[in-house]
């Protein structure tokens, strides 16, 4: 799962020798990407093909190294008064958006202020500011209520989400509706008129963009741009049709393969299998939580305990190696990652499921499952989920429909009768899930929150409090307070009863 040209790769594939296709004196990159480009506007929606394309486009004040660090990327300095109460940054010379116009703290102010009415961890940022203004073209002040320690780990968020710094005409859009305009300052253009919805995504170099002078390093450093064109070939769906054209030499990259075809790409000598990304992606399944049967906690626990990880990674990846199960809500492998009152996940099986689902009082009301069919990386993750959810004894309504579709339909908040849902599968990035302020699942601020619209007043206190803390020292001991004291194990197990996580490690 990897933005298009390396920036967040973890897993793609690479035909050695027929990297840029010649066309005339231009150098084109083609690539199939994982699915197709739909929705234009990443603030939107946190599918990744989105945010993908917002990598290309647009820029972004800081960015996450491959340490895991943040690097300022549109931003030349920045100071902190004595209190952490007053943040004043300074841009670098001679950033443009791609009409011209130069990028000024007036487009930095309103792109935050419509980011953080739609991410996660934006949200919990703005429960802080007080106001930002702009004493001058270059700069941008933003004056908080209180100290917090997430300002820089917010604005440098390399995934979903990302605050990408658009035209404050653009940013000016109400964040419930799409933009319609797709002016960046990003190293690439999108050609509008050469897209075809289903098919072809066009993009071309910005020469005027004015990359850094740091190497490139995750999301940071200086994005050069070394092609004249990239294409994404989206219509190719079929996993063997994408293998066929790598290996012709008719496509450069496949970002994110289908298991089943390891096998034989390891055999093609013109082949490179590329993953630059050791903590990989976890899977998900996430409860909608407004609505019968998992409005009650105790049936999503029945769920949870039926939901055994290995049969979903062993039918998903099938190649052992490449996966391992992980309890953690948060990113197993990273300092906030822990398994702790996650027992009821870690340790599941059908008997403890089946009486956990008749002491619930199960009336038989269907889980309405959504599938879909043309993203071969988790296509076959909610069979699964509907077959341990059958044995356990739920009546399971299994819905197929393309992702982007299926990524419309979980944004409906309507009964699942009415064309909504009770449970969908997805997979994130770790830097997506690895905090309990950048995992959406966590986020239970009822309408507010992520698809799902989870909602507990107590665990919105306890993001608070670490969103809060300034002494990152502090923080990364935060998950062990749960370890030392027993009786706060609670609201780690209602972290786990908002969603399931999968660990697939390698891609």
């Amino acid at each position: 799962m990897h933005a298009t040209l390396a920036w967040l790769a973890t897993l793609a594939l690479v035909a050695i020798g027929t990297f840029a296709h010649a066309q005339g004196d231009a150098k084109t990159l083609k690539v199939v990407p994982h699915s197709n480009l739909a929705i234009l506007d990443p603030i939107w929606t946190t599918q990744y093909m989105v945010r993908n394309h917002g990598y290309m486009i647009y820029d972004t004040l800081f960015g996450t190294d491959e340490k895991s660090q943040i690097r300022p990327q549109m931003v030349e300095r920045w100071t902190v008064s004595p209190d952490n109460r007053l943040w004043t940054f300074t841009l670098r010379n001679g950033l443009a958006f791609h009409d011209d116009q130069p990028v000024t703290g007036e487009d930095v102010i309103a792109s935050l202020e419509r980011w953080g009415k739609r991410d996660t961890m934006g949200q919990k940022l703005f429960s802080f500011i007080q106001r930002m203004d702009t004493p001058d073209a270059r700069t941008f002040r933003i004056f908080l209520r209180e100290a917090c320690g997430i300002m820089l780990e917010a604005l440098g968020k390399p995934s979903s989400n990302v605050p990408f710094i658009m035209p404050k005409r653009v940013a000016d859009t109400p964040a419930d509706r799409q933009i319609e305009d797709y002016t960046g300052s990003g190293p690439y253009v999108f050609r509008k008129d050469d897209w075809k919805p289903g098919n072809l995504v066009v993009y071309t170099k910005n020469a005027k963009y004015i990359a850094r002078n740091e190497p490139p390093s995750g999301t940071a450093g200086g994005k050069r741009v070394f092609v004249d064109r990239v294409e994404w070939h989206v219509g190719i769906r079929d996993p063997q049709t994408q293998i066929n054209a790598l290996i012709k030499g008719e496509v450069d990259i496949i970002e994110r393969p289908a298991f089943e075809s390891y096998g034989q790409l390891r055999k093609e000598s013109g082949i490179e299998i590329v993953n630059q990304n050791s903590l990989g992606f976890q899977y998900m399944a996430r409860f909608n939580h407004p609505h019968p049967p998992f409005n009650d906690p105790k049936i999503r626990q029945a769920a949870l305990a039926a939901m055994t990880q290995e049969p979903f990674l062993r039918t998903q990846v099938g190649i052992k190696e490449y996966y391992k199960p992980c309890a953690s809500m948060l990113t197993c492998g990273t300092p906030y990652g822990s398994a702790t009152g996650s027992e009821i996940q870690s340790k599941s099986n059908l008997n403890k499921s089946q009486e956990l689902l008749k002491a619930a009082g199960y009336d038989g009301t269907p889980i309405v499952i959504i599938k879909p069919t043309d993203l071969a990386s988790i296509g076959k993750l909610p069979d699964v989920a509907a077959q341990q959810l059958r044995q356990a004894g739920f009546k399971v309504d299994l819905q197929s429909m393309d992702w982007n579709t299926l990524v419309s339909r979980r944004a409906k908040r309507e009964a699942p009768a009415q064309g909504g849902w009770n449970l969908f599968l997805t997979a994130w990035v770790s830097p997506d899930i690895w905090s309990p302020l950048t995992n959406a699942a966590i986020n239970s601020s009822c309408d507010k929150a992520w698809f799902g619209w989870s909602c507990d007043e107590q665990i919105e206190k306890l993001r608070d409090q670490f969103a809060r803390e300034v002494d990152p020292r502090i923080r990364n001991t935060w998950p062990n307070r749960f370890r030392r004291a027993p009786s706060k194990l609670a609201p780690m197990r209602r972290w786990v009863s908002t969603s399931i996580l999968l660990r697939c490690a390698k891609g």
